[in-house]
């Protein structure tokens, strides 16, 4: 999954807000990279990120978006709006990545309604107050919980299982020993065999492991982390979420052709 930002404040300094022009040939390098799915967001969700207006977030999006409906690659919408979600599908996005689970009101009846793929993810409290000392009893066991919990929801609302995909919010209210005690269990954290979204792509989690590297320092950690996660899914299906598609495709191919594995 190729990262299209079109934030004004990225954590990783990759946004794109109001660049419709770089913002699509970001997006085609990504595809052309060999990226199989591009995600577009228009909030940053960033630790410490305010929210932004409903109409700030369509103006930032809506623009691009329109230019690539057209486009033969599937389109993620990083949103936990509903009124965008709902603009978006209409614009023929082909999935929803919501990092809250589709909890607001309206976002169930709204996914439900469509046919596109859904991403479920765990966060605790909201990202402008998620790293203000995030506790659990246990990490583990929670996440996995309110992972059930979203996937019988949908169930309820008559949203069919093969449309799920889950994702354990790496570094969304969580601590480093907490993102490295789920990193450690990824498998644990799947649900019915559903496919798990993973990132972590230059995150807080990367520079903290690597003695503090800058952002964009975090490239080489990153891709340790994905090949990391592939190997812990062992066949399973998995989703890696990358600020650079052909660095990590490259890094998953050695992997998989010097471990023995199929390539995915």
């Amino acid at each position: 999954m190729g990262i299209v930002n079109l934030t004004p404040d990225s954590f990783s300094g990759d946004g794109l807000k109001g660049r419709v022009a770089d913002a699509l040939s970001h997006a085609r390098a990504e595809w052309e990279a060999g990226a199989d799915i591009l995600d577009l967001g228009a909030e940053s969700t960033r630790p410490g990120a305010a929210p932004v207006s409903l109409q700030e977030e369509l103006d930032r999006l809506l623009p691009v978006l329109e230019k690539m409906r057209d486009w033969e690659i599937p389109i993620s919408i990083d949103s936990y709006k509903p009124e965008v979600m709902r603009a978006a599908l209409a614009m023929g996005a082909s999935m929803i990545n919501d990092i809250n689970a589709l909890r607001a009101h309206g976002a169930l009846e709204i996914a439900a309604a469509s046919d596109c793929g859904i991403c479920l993810m765990h966060m605790r409290n909201e990202p402008r107050n998620m790293q203000q000392n995030p506790c659990y009893e246990d990490v583990l066991g929670e996440v996995r919980d309110f992972l059930i919990g979203r996937v019988l929801a949908c169930r309820d609302a008559g949203i069919a299982p093969e449309r799920l995909l889950l994702d354990p919010g790496f570094g969304f209210g969580k601590n480093l020993l907490h993102n490295v005690t789920l990193f450690r269990n990824l498998q644990k954290l799947t649900v019915n065999d559903l496919p798990l979204l993973v990132g972590v792509c230059k995150k807080r989690m990367i520079g903290e492991l690597t003695g503090g590297r800058e952002i964009d320092e975090r490239l080489p950690g990153s891709l340790a982390a994905a090949v990391v996660a592939a190997e812990k899914m062992d066949g399973q299906a998995i989703i890696i979420r990358s600020h650079d598609a052909r660095a990590t495709k490259d890094a998953l191919a050695v992997w998989s052709a010097l471990a023995g594995r199929e390539k995915s």
